[in-house]
């Protein structure tokens, strides 16, 4: 019975086709307000309600329709629990006017007040203006206190608000050329005058039509908008309502850099390595016959939080990282630590081949994971002579297969098969399961246009919250992708403001120690997959109760192994404080409502942290930023803008040791790229005075006032080598705790 009458009220349009509860010969006309007509009793049922409240319960019935017809997911909590009147979430752009508080023309035989009689003609005008570039138009008023039906009613507020909310079509939205009716319908074309003054001008098109149009200044999305409202203010309403119009929404996409191009703002790197696909399929020479090429960088699938910024003096200060896969063969040696060595061998041979073909090409072979013989330990930097630069890696497909056997293999030691499990999953991820989502996030940037803004804004508020280095950026993608595939209880986000806070929102909601991540990119998952990837999560937490090595289960039609992209981080303590931080992002958006400051959401505190490390930022640019004043250094600074410096970052690189040295003892939190500020929190298993033993893995000192002979965790003479590690990048120490 439920279902039936959301099911009625999703396809029943009663404001152009009155419904009639009995049947009477009565004969009603269409009306500018929904009609429910109880015949028996001879009342319009929905007499109170407006034509766009009407609207709105449509669209929530349409979206609960379509949650009761979902068989795959469970949508009891987006269809009962979850309460969707929440403005900033639900809407894309909020407009705020005052209402005018003296009576215009006669008195309605209702008794409405003057603020309802101008939100009809505040929705008129919305809807004839904006016609297929909005798919929802709502008007609420503030202002109004509910009063006891016993007392007499309240006065009038003296200055009425009205708060317009707006649902894009994000293909529609930022259109910059509106076509009317053509010059030969002359009443539609006085028609379509009248309404929009001087602003319809006829124009003769390609295909040879005259048409009555509109055109708009070129920008974004919502400038374009805000052009057209205020313009139809200005137009039909008086100068005291149209100058009180105040706009919400856009902030949100100021935050990020370059927001107005940044669809083409990541075209000229996916250029260059169209280039560079072309440049390596047509070498002659190689070892091995070609099978696959394939990018798994963010700022090749539209998702990293910088756009790609490079030019002829500026090489691309972050290398995409590409793979290159060869045919079988014999050839390939059958132990690991010889592959990582064929493969610097066939690197120099690529990039020789690569700047014979090519002058313009720079190319250098550089080293990683030294430490760890079973991960890759070789790549090759290729940097065009325009600024674009790629990083080479090579797949060799059967690593995985000696891997897998060096893991079962009993007679090894613990080190070394912790060493072969840490470098199998690194396999899998980079090169299984890498190429599969960054093909998924390409398709759907493409889908979705807002898709790509959303995740970007989404990882700026972890690096905002020094939560980078705890994250993998696949993760932050699939849960972006959870909000847009799953939108349920809204529609798909239409803009960056709405995909952002309902991915908060869900972030907030989401108990990971019970339930995982489940992403369906193709919408062909059955329900006996979804089952099996949380009967897998209830696996992984009979194994691991404490939650040591996985924390967060995040499945997909790709990896319903779960743990992809989140093994061994984050942990318990990094996913629990990002719960709290959404939490407390959502409360706050609650609370403040349209009076919401976007940039407060990305403000993080420090005092949470036992010490605060201070950088002196500048000094990792120092060579970029000043012109040298000796020939040595002018030199240096040549060789770094032709690319000897690509993909080096000094406080990177000093975080990464910090990590390495301090790992048990310290959680070290950051920043995206070059932060200002490290915080760092003791780890509370160490903290605590212990026997002393040889071989302790961190630094201590004794309590000379205990009898027994124990010894605490010396953390001046950590703090010291940490600041001594770190030299001039190292401003001062800041101990809180």
């Amino acid at each position: 019975m439920f279902k039936a009458v959301i099911q009625f009220l999703a396809t029943s349009n009663l404001v152009n086709k009155p419904q009639v509860y009995e049947k009477l010969d009565l004969a009603l006309e269409k009306s500018d307000v929904p009609i429910f007509y109880d015949g028996l009793r001879g009342q319009n049922i929905l007499y109170k309600m407006t034509a766009w409240s009407y609207e709105l319960l449509q669209q929530e019935a349409r979206t609960s329709v379509a949650m009761l017809n979902e068989s795959t997911f469970d949508q009891f909590e987006s269809v009962f629990i979850i309460r969707t009147a929440q403005t900033l979430q639900r809407y894309d752009s909020i407009t705020k006017l005052s209402a005018p508080t003296t009576t215009e023309g006669t008195v309605s035989c209702d008794h409405q007040m003057t603020a309802v009689s101008f939100s009809k003609r505040v929705y008129e005008v919305l809807r004839e203006g904006l016609t297929d570039r909005v798919k929802l138009i709502n008007i609420e008023m503030s202002g109004f206190s509910n009063w006891s039906i016993k007392s007499s009613s309240p006065a009038a507020p003296k200055d009425p608000q009205l708060l317009v909310g707006i649902v894009f079509d994000p293909t529609n939205v930022d259109r910059l050329v509106d076509h009317g009716p053509s010059a030969e319908e002359k009443r539609k074309s006085a028609k379509f005058q009248k309404f929009w003054g001087e602003k319809a001008e006829l124009r003769r098109f390609k295909d040879g039509s005259i048409l009555e149009s509109l055109v708009w200044p070129s920008g974004t999305s919502y400038s374009i908008f805000q052009g057209i409202v205020t313009y139809l203010f200005k137009r039909h309403f008086d100068t005291e309502v149209s100058e009180s119009l105040q706009f919400f929404g856009e902030g949100f996409d100021k935050i990020l850099p370059g927001i107005s191009a940044a669809a083409k703002s990541f075209d000229a790197l996916k250029q260059a390595y169209n280039d560079l696909e072309r440049e390596i399929r047509g070498l002659e020479g190689l070892p091995l016959q070609l099978r696959q090429l394939s990018h798994i960088s963010p700022q090749l699938r539209s998702s990293s939080v910088d756009i790609p910024v490079f030019n002829e003096g500026r090489p691309l200060k972050e290398p995409a990282d590409i793979l290159i896969q060869f045919e079988g063969s014999g050839r390939w040696p059958d132990d690991l630590v010889a592959i990582q060595r064929t493969k610097i061998a066939f690197l120099l041979k690529i990039g020789g081949l690569l700047r014979e073909s090519n002058e313009s090409i720079t190319a250098r072979v550089g080293l990683e994971n030294e430490d760890h013989h079973f991960l890759n330990t070789a790549f090759l930097d290729i940097v065009y002579q325009s600024g674009a630069a790629f990083r080479l890696r090579i797949h060799h497909d059967r690593e995985q297969a000696l891997l897998e056997r060096q893991i079962k293999d009993k007679f090894i030691d613990y080190r070394s098969r912790e060493d072969a499990v840490l470098a199998l999953s690194e396999y899998k991820r980079i090169y299984i399961q890498s190429p599969f989502l960054n093909q998924a996030i390409s398709t759907h940037c493409t889908r979705f246009p807002l898709l790509s803004p959303t995740i970007r804004l989404v990882k700026e508020w972890f690096s905002r919250h020094m939560l980078s280095n705890h994250f993998t950026e696949e993760l932050i993608e699939l849960l972006v992708m959870r909000v847009f595939l799953q939108p349920y209880p809204w529609g798909v986000p239409s803009s960056t403001m709405s995909g952002f806070l309902r991915t908060l929102l869900f972030i907030s909601r989401w108990d990971w120690r019970t339930a995982p991540l489940i992403v369906d990119f193709t919408g062909t998952m059955s329900s006996k997959e979804v089952e099996s990837i949380c009967t897998r999560l209830e696996a992984w937490r009979k194994i691991d109760p404490g939650m040591n090595r996985t924390v967060m289960f995040a499945g997909s039609n790709h990896d319903p192994t779960g743990t992809a992209f989140t093994d061994k981080r984050p942990s318990k303590l990094v996913a629990s404080r990002l719960t709290a931080l959404a939490r407390s992002a959502c409360r706050l958006v609650k609370d403040e409502d349209a009076g919401l400051k976007p940039r407060s959401l990305f403000v993080s505190s420090t005092s949470d942290y036992d010490f605060v490390i201070h950088l002196r930022t500048s000094l990792a640019d120092e060579k970029q930023s000043k012109k040298p004043k000796f020939k040595n250094l002018e030199v240096q600074l040549a060789a770094a803008e032709s690319g000897h410096l690509v993909g080096y970052h000094p406080i990177q690189s000093y975080i990464d040791e910090l990590e390495r040295l301090y790992s048990d003892t310290i959680v070290f939190f950051h920043s995206h790229g070059t932060g200002a500020v490290i915080g760092g929190l003791w780890n509370p298993q160490n903290v605590a005075p212990r026997p002393f033993k040889v071989n302790l893995a961190y630094a201590t000192s004794p309590l000379v006032e205990e009898e027994e002979e124990e010894v605490q965790l010396d953390k001046a003479a950590i703090l010291s080598e940490i600041s001594r590690i770190g030299g001039d990048i190292v401003s001062r120490i800041e101990v809180q705790k």
